[in-house]
């Protein structure tokens, strides 16, 4: 509960308004039976128009004040249950944007989704339900067992046999649906990620001829999803004509007894149908806590999810006496015997790296598929901790600063191109307020001719992940968002993949003559796009094999010599060693 009370307890004056008028519902719902019977006894029986009269004046006052109490609690119910929910659901929006990539790896971007959407209107809708139920019931059931002994003591065994007959249908249905609750919300995460994957490879599907394949994976969830929505409906459906075969059992035992009490005279006909009444509160007390001892259950999942995510501490965290950097900075980034391992996994992926990339220079990474390259782009703002070893911006070590300001002076391109739905303009000016640095950043990007080709140039419109754009305009405007920034840092996660060769020599052309004191960090495949770098890293294995320029790599490399020879004619190898 500490998760969930720093964010309900700003409601503690309301809930306190709530239980007030939830006691002068109940007060109204326990009085009226009492009502009923002195119109019959002290005014029908006796023929007196003016008791009824009168006592139905004070009853229509009394059910005009429950009513209001009952409008007041529904209202209050309402708005605490959505505050919390917004609450709670803020809590974890901004508890998942402190996530480390580590953290991303624990969960599933669709179970995330489904815990922030799904699993908070299950919260909210209990929530409502059991703050308009919980107090009213309880005050309801005992008031009620009190009022009919005190009417009848000798047919109060009738209530408790009710009550015992209905705890036992609570108690079994309460066993049986619980796991089901559980394994309902696994599978809406399964349903939300299996849908997420065709929407989203619909082209690699359509392109194999694999829609049926598809529809009878996503088939296969759904049906066993409405197998146990259907079994627990059922149980839920069976639960309410048995709860109804009680009250008219026991209405038929009162009546029954009642009619024996009345010719003997111990009873009156008004105590009767008052008794009736009480017994009825009584049940229906009952039926109001199942119905909150069912849903609780499915809450609990819900609430359970909550605590998974709030209760995830974030690996990376600032300091408690964290740096700030000053506004410029030169931009000197220097890996210390660097290694790093992801957790949980026995060898390490990157091991004692050790480099400097300097300002005005670009350095480059090279190396083959899962040697480590993007991890060392990763390592740089923070995305990951080094294991051991230490990476430093200006001789600062940065995991003593603060993650914004060390992100505050870093351009980052990654490696798969993402925009954000809105404008061209909002795109590039993600990372920065300054609009004079769109134009430069748009033409040095190589995105401008396209840009100004559009209908609305700049307010252009951007659609989810950028898919009204083609990889290579999509790559380009990552870039220039990556440049607007007019960081001192700016990290290329094999950036120009997307590229042709001419955009790419001409992007190459414009970063080198018009940036300039910018520490560049170059992660490629092609050996054109970095030939050029002042240093360039040869990975293998998650080790150093080589550093140097390209001439030098060519003559001092066997692994940067196979690269080469992979891509380059032997009269450009001849041309550059």
């Amino acid at each position: 509960m500490k998760y969930f009370f720093k964010y309900f307890r700003s409601y503690l004056p309301l809930m306190i308004i709530l239980v007030l008028l939830i006691w002068g519902q109940s007060h109204v719902n326990l009085t009226l039976p009492d009502y009923m019977s002195k119109i019959v006894n002290d005014g029908i029986i006796k023929k007196d128009i003016s008791a009824v009269w009168q006592i139905g004046y004070q009853m229509l006052l009394i059910t005009l004040f429950g009513g209001l109490c009952a409008i007041g609690v529904g209202f209050i119910a309402a708005k605490v249950s959505t505050g919390f929910a917004r609450k709670l659901r803020g809590a974890i929006f901004e508890r998942v944007e402190q996530f480390s990539l580590s953290e991303f790896g624990n969960f599933s971007p669709a179970s995330l989704i489904t815990r922030i959407t799904n699993d908070m209107q299950q919260i909210q809708t209990v929530s409502a339900m059991v703050m308009r139920m919980a107090f009213l019931a309880p005050m309801m059931g005992i008031g009620s067992i009190i009022k009919a002994h005190n009417i009848a003591p000798t047919m109060s065994w009738i209530v408790l046999v009710a009550i015992g007959l209905l705890t036992s249908l609570i108690i079994v249905l309460f066993f049986i649906v619980i796991p089901k609750f559980t394994l309902i919300q696994k599978l809406v995460d399964k349903l939300s990620l299996e849908t997420k994957e065709t929407l989203t490879g619909v082209r690699v599907i359509r392109a194999y001829n694999n829609d049926k394949k598809q529809q009878q994976k996503f088939d296969k969830t759904n049906q066993e999803s409405i197998r146990l929505n259907i079994f627990v409906n059922r149980i839920m459906t069976l639960m309410f004509p048995l709860m109804t075969l009680i009250m008219g059992l026991s209405s038929m035992a009162v009546i029954w007894i009642g009619a024996y009490a009345i010719n003997d005279g111990s009873l009156k006909i008004g105590d009767l149908i008052a008794l009736m009444q009480y017994v009825m509160q009584t049940i229906m007390a009952f039926l109001m806590i199942s119905i909150i001892f069912i849903m609780i259950p499915r809450a609990a999942v819900s609430f359970k999810r909550t605590i998974e995510i709030l209760s995830t501490e974030p690996i990376i965290n600032d300091k408690e006496n964290a740096l700030a950097l000053p506004k410029q900075i030169a931009g000197i980034v220097e890996f210390k015997n660097v290694d790093f391992g992801y957790k949980g996994s026995e060898e390490s992926v990157l091991s004692n790296i050790s480099f400097i990339a300097k300002p005005g220079q670009t350095t480059a990474i090279i190396g083959g598929t899962g040697s480590g390259k993007s991890t060392i782009i990763n390592l740089i703002p923070r995305l990951y901790d080094v294991t051991s070893g230490s990476i430093t911006v200006d001789g600062n070590d940065i995991r003593n600063l603060k993650q914004s300001s060390l992100r505050k002076h870093i351009g980052y391109v990654p490696q798969k191109a993402l925009l954000f739905s809105g404008t061209i303009k909002s795109n590039t000016l993600y990372g920065s307020n300054d609009s004079g640095q769109l134009e430069s950043a748009l033409e040095i990007a190589q995105a401008k001719d396209f840009v100004d080709a559009l209908p609305q140039k700049i307010n252009g419109a951007v659609s989810q992940a950028g898919n009204n754009f083609s990889g290579g305009q999509k790559q380009r405007l990552s870039i220039a968002r990556a440049l607007a920034k007019k960081a001192e840092i700016i990290l290329f996660d094999d950036s120009f993949s997307a590229l042709d060769f001419k955009t790419d020599a001409m992007l190459r052309k414009a970063l080198k003559s018009k940036i300039k004191k910018v520490t560049f960090v170059i992660i490629a495949q092609r050996i054109s796009t970095i030939m050029h770098a002042e240093q360039i890293i040869v990975l293998d294995k998650g080790k150093i094999a080589a550093i140097g320029t390209h001439k030098e790599l060519l003559k001092t490399s066997s692994i940067y010599q196979e690269i080469a020879k992979s891509q380059l004619s032997s009269d450009e190898l001849m041309e550059n060693s």
